[in-house]
C-alpha cells in the first residue's frame, strides 16, 4: 500500500508499535481506571460497637444543632469564631444547620478495633450480630447515612480469628436481613504488609462465591496507621504493592493520625494531622492512589470541643484550620470523632465550596465556550474544576441552579467534564 502523501513510516510498523503495547494498554487500564465517578463522603464519624443504636445518627444531629446554638447561635458569631467572611457567613450557617437537619452524618463507621477493645467472644459475636440487625433496620427505614459499615480487628495474629468472625457475623447477618447496603464500608485497620491486604482481599471473594454474590461486590479500605504501611524494608514505598495487593477491592486510604505518629516515636502533645511526619504519610499515599480510583481519606483531632465557650471556640478554630487544609491539599474526607465536630466540618467544607464557586463557574464556562481569559486552562484543569463543582453539589455546599446558572452546563455535561 503507498504511503499517504507526508508520512515516511508504514502503515505495518505502526501497528507493530500498537501490538507490542498492547499489555502495556491493559496494565494502564487496570491500573490506573481513574475516579470512579461516585460521590465521596466528606467525612467518617467513628463510633465505638457498644455505644452505637439506631439513634445515632440523629443523636449526632442533635447534640452538634445543640453547640451551636449554645456556642456559635448565628451567623455573626460563626464567623466571629471560624473568621469566615461577612459575605459568607450567612449561607455557610444556614447551610450547616439544614445540613444537621437532613443529613448530619454522611459516612458511620461502627467500631470493633480500637474503640471497641477486647472482650469475650460471647460479648463481640452478640455485638456484631446486633450492629448487622440495626443497620438492616436503618437502611430499611431510610435513617442510614449514605455510607455505613465496620472496622473489625486487624490481621495480626493476636487477633486476626476474632476480627474474621465479626465481618463473618456482620456480613452474613446482613444478608439474612436482606442485602446489603448500597453504600457498605469496611475498613482494615493497622496494616503492615500486603499479605495483609491479600489475604482480606481473599477473604472477600471467598464470602461472595459462598454467599452467590457478585465477584467484587465487597471493598474494603486500607487504614495507614504503621511506617511499614508507607516504607517497606526495602526502602520502597509500601503503598503501591497495597493497593496492588487488594486486586481491585481497595476503596480508600484512610490516615490513621494517632497510631501513625505513636510509630514515628512522635510524643503524643505532638501527634496531629499537621505534623511533618503526617505530611510525608500522606504526600506518598495521594501519588500512589492517583489514577487509580482509591480515595483518600486524612485523620482526625482528638482536641474535642466540650467545655465552656472559650475551649468550644478553641478546638473548632483548630477543627475548621485542619480540615480547611486538608482540603487545600486534596483530601476531601476526613475522620470526626465527636458530635461537636461537626459543625466545623461542614462549615470547613461549605467555605471552602462556595468561596471558589464564581471563579471556578466562570473558569470552566470559558473553557467550554473557548473563551479567552487571564488563565490558560487545559483539559486536566477543566477536570479539577468541574470536580471542585461537583463535591460542592454532593455535599450541599451548592445548590445545582448555582451552578448550571454560572456555567450553562448540566450535571450530566459536568460529570462528563471530570471524567466520571
Amino acid at each position: 500500500m503507498p504511503q499517504p502523501a507526508g508520512t515516511t513510516l508504514a502503515d505495518a510498523y505502526v501497528a507493530e508499535i500498537g501490538a507490542s503495547l498492547a499489555a502495556t494498554d491493559a496494565e494502564l487500564a487496570l491500573r490506573y481506571p481513574g475516579d470512579p465517578g461516585t460521590r465521596q463522603p466528606v467525612h467518617t464519624v467513628y463510633v465505638p460497637a457498644d455505644a452505637f443504636t439506631a439513634g445515632t445518627v440523629r443523636q449526632w444531629g442533635d447534640r452538634a444543632l445543640a453547640a451551636l446554638d449554645e456556642h456559635a447561635p448565628d451567623a455573626a458569631a460563626l464567623a466571629g469564631v471560624l473568621g469566615l467572611p461577612d459575605g459568607l457567613a450567612a449561607d455557610v450557617h444556614d447551610r450547616v444547620r439544614d445540613k444537621l437537619r437532613r443529613e448530619p452524618v454522611e459516612d458511620l463507621r461502627i467500631d470493633f478495633e480500637d474503640g471497641y477493645g477486647a472482650r469475650s467472644d460471647a460479648e463481640e459475636d452478640a455485638a456484631a450480630l446486633a450492629v448487622a440487625h440495626t443497620v438492616t433496620a436503618m437502611t430499611e427505614d431510610g435513617s442510614a447515612p449514605p455510607w455505613i459499615g465496620i472496622r473489625m480487628k486487624c490481621m495480626e495474629a493476636a487477633v486476626r480469628d476474632r476480627g474474621i468472625r465479626t465481618l463473618d457475623l456482620f456480613l452474613t447477618a446482613l444478608l439474612d436481613g436482606g442485602e446489603l447496603p448500597e453504600g457498605l464500608a469496611l475498613t482494615l485497620p493497622k496494616v503492615t504488609f500486603p499479605a495483609q491486604v491479600a489475604a482480606m482481599a481473599a477473604l472477600c471473594g471467598q464470602f461472595e462465591r459462598a454467599a452467590g454474590l457478585p465477584a467484587g461486590r465487597i471493598g474494603f479500605e486500607i487504614q495507614i496507621e504503621t511506617t511499614q504501611s508507607i516504607l517497606g524494608p526495602d526502602g520502597a514505598a509500601t503503598v503501591p504493592r497495597l493497593i496492588d495487593a487488594a486486586a481491585g477491592r481497595a476503596t480508600a486510604l484512610h490516615y490513621g493520625t494517632f497510631d501513625y505518629s505513636a510509630a514515628c516515636g512522635i510524643s503524643a502533645a505532638h501527634q496531629a494531622p499537621d505534623h511533618p511526619a503526617a505530611d510525608h504519610a500522606k504526600a506518598v499515599m495521594q501519588v500512589a492512589a492517583a489514577g487509580t480510583g482509591v480515595r483518600l481519606s486524612d485523620g482526625s483531632t482528638n482536641v474535642l470541643p466540650v467545655g465552656p465557650t472559650e475551649s468550644v471556640h478553641a478546638a473548632w478554630r483548630l477543627h475548621y484550620g485542619l480540615v480547611r487544609r486538608s482540603l487545600a491539599r486534596g483530601y476531601y474526607q476526613g475522620w470526626d470523632m465527636h458530635p461537636a465536630q461537626l459543625p466545623t466540618r461542614y462549615a470547613a467544607v461549605y467555605a471552602f465550596c462556595r468561596e471558589g464557586l464564581d471563579t471556578a463557574a466562570a473558569r470552566l464556562a470559558g473553557y467550554v465556550a473557548k473563551t479567552a481569559g487571564a488563565v490558560l486552562d487545559e483539559p486536566a484543569t477543566a477536570r479539577a474544576l468541574s470536580g471542585y463543582l461537583l463535591r460542592g453539589l454532593d455535599c450541599g455546599a451548592v445548590d445545582p441552579a448555582e451552578v448550571s446558572g454560572r456555567t450553562g452546563l448540566a450535571r450530566g455535561e459536568l460529570d462528563a467534564l471530570a471524567g466520571r
